[in-house]
């Protein structure tokens, strides 16, 4: 004898419980959600951070891990330099989409300017690297990350959110890059304000990589942190505390 087809009540049945078990789940789900920290940067085991120099032609910047006040923290120190200090971790921001991490500058860049390719230098750099298809970029991008693999020998991501410490331009404010599509910053801390001390950060990736790009992020494959005045070709320092990623509930 075939199967009866389901009676209305049936249906409406099955529908009260699904949506009973959705209502249920949905506190469960975001108390489950916890902060984690990422790879510490004197870590000796599993996934750490590493200098990468970008470019044979240009000087690298210099990174020593210090303890303060019982943390550890990185100093950058750049003389017409430009290098970063990468970990390539992989990360999945549906829960926790809130990037955590503090910075100090003692001064700022003379003459910087993120907008200008000329003098795109900045005393602090937050770099979050993101995952997606490339196929559905432009031409002109494609060719541009099949030459910069064919250069370096390592594939560019699809995009990149960097946040900086401005000059002048207003915190909150995506300053494109003059290079590529790919990367935007995003300014998070502005002016004199703050020179000197410590400036805690909380920014959520996601809807900073909707605003900035127009579409939902992916998955993240790494982070860095960059000290650059290859452009300006002055000196700057900067420091950086650990970086934690955090629930969104928690913004």
């Amino acid at each position: 004898m075939p199967n009866a087809t389901p009676a209305p009540c049936a249906h409406a049945a099955r529908a009260a419980t699904l949506l009973i078990a959705l209502l249920a789940a949905g506190p469960a789900a975001a108390a489950d959600c916890s902060a984690r920290d990422l790879a510490s940067f004197d870590a000796t085991q599993g996934a750490t951070w590493k200098h990468l120099p970008l470019s044979k032609l240009k000087r690298d910047t210099t990174y020593a891990v210090l303890t303060e006040d019982g943390q550890a923290v990185v100093r950058a120190t750049a003389r017409g330099s430009a290098s970063a200090w990468v970990l390539l971790q992989a990360a999945d921001i549906a829960a926790t989409p809130v990037l955590e991490w503090r910075w100090r500058v003692p001064a700022l860049i003379d003459d910087a300017a993120n907008e200008d390719p000329k003098r795109e230098d900045a005393p602090v750099r937050v770099i979050v690297a993101f995952d997606g298809d490339k196929s559905k970029l432009p031409q002109q991008e494609q060719r541009r990350m099949a030459r910069a693999k064919a250069l370096s020998g390592r594939e560019l991501p699809y995009a990149m959110l960097m946040y900086i410490w401005d000059n002048r331009n207003p915190v909150g404010m995506i300053v494109p890059s003059a290079h590529t599509t790919r990367v935007k910053m995003i300014v998070a801390d502005s002016g004199t304000a703050g020179v000197g001390s410590w400036r805690s950060h909380r920014h959520n990736l996601v809807q900073d990589f909707e605003r900035a790009f127009g579409e939902k992020p992916k998955g993240v494959l790494g982070f860095a942190l960059m000290t650059d005045t290859d452009n300006t070709g002055q000196q700057a320092e900067g420091f950086y505390g650990a970086l934690r990623l955090a629930c969104a509930a928690a913004q």
